[in-house]
């Protein structure tokens, strides 16, 4: 398993991966360390939360440079994530025994009845590249503390990053088997699933990648929560401040190198604003640094890996050969690495893959529609619905058109993303359930009825 710089095309470190022997006894510790940390008072797991995110801040900059040299991208967004990561062991460090504590619920007179929130089991999370810190933890921060143990299945161009994560959790005190990353191919996934001692299962990943997921994790009937594509649409409504739409549009599709879910792709534009905000935009793409991503000053680094930048580009080729009209950019550019430039389309076809795809790269499809019950036909002409992005300066008209948008999270006059008080995921293609805020942490929670029935009390009726 190698760790390759995308920039420089240099291998950094080759491990290897984890046997069928390996794998076993790692399962096999995960599923005894859970009966003992599922005992452990909620007090005490918080407490470890936050020791985790102290050792993320007494480490970020190590960490940051590790995902920079191993995914491509820019330093200064890799500290932005271990910062994040902080942030979300912090937040549930604090909220998590408010989360988890029994809701009370009033039925009748001498019963007690409430819901108890009680850990399902070892949990695996199969995890992207992209976000290789910041996707881990918003799985892990709420899991373990609710007292669940959790398995690693990293993207397999990141197994440095999948490694110093488990270091984290052991520097920070959890026991051994609270946390452990397992170095596998996608091979093994399923037999990891349907493992007995296997709970549950969560994925961020491909809409393919998520049918296998769950398909494997319905048939052993075990829960599952799976954080797919999007081709989120970037609404901009006539009364829209342009400037700002077009220059947070473009950090919007560019965030990241441009991979990443919930980056604005699909650019829907009244066609009272559609000449001014493709100039601007396009102008804002065109001024993006790229370069080596160690470096402060870069925007864009490379594509994380050369076979995702050849079939970025194939798609490119194939829009354009459609019938889509290239306005910027793309060209792969002549230089070591597997770098892509800031690309613009307009004219796109529908059945394009510009038009229907998931782009996951700097290339930005650009829409002129008439009116605004056009502009919601055209942002829901998709199977994803993981995000979307409205431009007006009408709070009203927003709010009605947000309600229209067939989206998991709808955010006006600001770029789509996450945040641990809210929660993240899609409809549609772009999968189910929800991580983050409080909805997260009860996903792989058994909601427990409890009925208490006062015995004393039905005595003394019947006397």
């Amino acid at each position: 398993m190698e760790s390759l710089n995308p920039a420089t095309e240099e291998v950094l470190e080759t491990f290897d991966a984890d046997d069928e022997t390996s794998v076993d006894e790692k399962l096999q510790h995960a599923h005894e360390t859970y009966e003992e940390w599922k005992e452990r008072p909620i007090e005490e797991r918080q407490r470890l939360l936050s020791k985790a995110g102290d050792v993320l801040r007494e480490n970020k900059q190590k960490y940051a440079e590790m995902m920079t040299k191993e995914m491509g991208k820019p330093v200064s967004s890799a500290v932005s994530e271990v910062e994040k990561c902080a942030w979300v062991c912090d937040y549930y460090a604090e909220h998590a025994g408010e989360f988890l504590q029994d809701e009370r619920i009033g039925t009748e007179p001498g019963v007690e009845s409430y819901i108890s929130y009680e850990p399902l089991g070892p949990v695996l999370a199969v995890m992207p590249w992209n976000f290789p810190f910041w996707q881990v933890f918003r799985f892990a921060a709420p899991n373990l503390t609710a007292g669940n143990v959790g398995l690693l299945k990293h993207a397999s161009n990141v197994p440095q990053c999948a490694l110093a994560i488990q270091e984290v959790f052991e520097e920070a005190g959890y026991p051994e088997g609270a946390f452990t990353t397992l170095l596998v191919g996608s091979d093994t996934v399923e037999d990891i699933i349907t493992d007995e001692r296997i709970a549950a299962t969560t994925l961020t990943g491909s809409t393919g990648a998520g049918r296998s997921i769950g398909e494997n994790a319905g048939g052993s009937l075990k829960k599952s929560v799976l954080e797919l594509g999007g081709s989120d649409p970037f609404v901009v409504l006539p009364d829209a401040d342009i400037e700002d739409a077009a220059t947070t549009g473009a950090q919007a599709r560019c965030l990241n190198n441009g991979q990443s879910c919930i980056a604005a792709k699909r650019f829907v534009v009244h066609e009272d604003a559609y000449d001014e905000f493709l100039e601007r935009f396009t102008e804002e793409m065109e001024s993006m640094t790229i370069g080596d991503p160690m470096d402060e000053d870069t925007d864009i680094g490379p594509q994380a890996r050369e076979d995702l930048m050849e079939g970025l580009h194939e798609q490119v080729e194939d829009s354009i050969e459609a019938g889509a009209t290239l306005e910027l950019g793309g060209e792969p550019l002549d230089r070591e690495g597997a770098y892509y430039p800031p690309t613009v389309l307009t004219d796109v076809p529908d059945d394009s893959p510009a038009g229907e795809e998931e782009m996951f790269g700097p290339v930005a499809s650009v829409f002129r529609v008439g009116d605004t019950e056009e502009a919601i036909e055209r942002a829901n002409k998709t199977r994803f619905g993981l995000g979307a992005s409205i431009w007006t300066q009408d709070k009203k008209q927003a709010k009605e058109v947000a309600r229209e948008i067939e989206a998991g999270m709808v955010f006006v006059n600001e770029l789509v993303k996450s945040d641990p008080r809210l929660p993240f995921g899609g409809v549609k293609d772009s999968g189910y359930g929800r991580e983050l805020a409080h909805h997260g942490i009860h996903e792989f929670t058994n909601k427990k009825t409890m009925w208490v029935t006062d015995v004393s009390d039905t005595d003394e009726m019947v006397e």
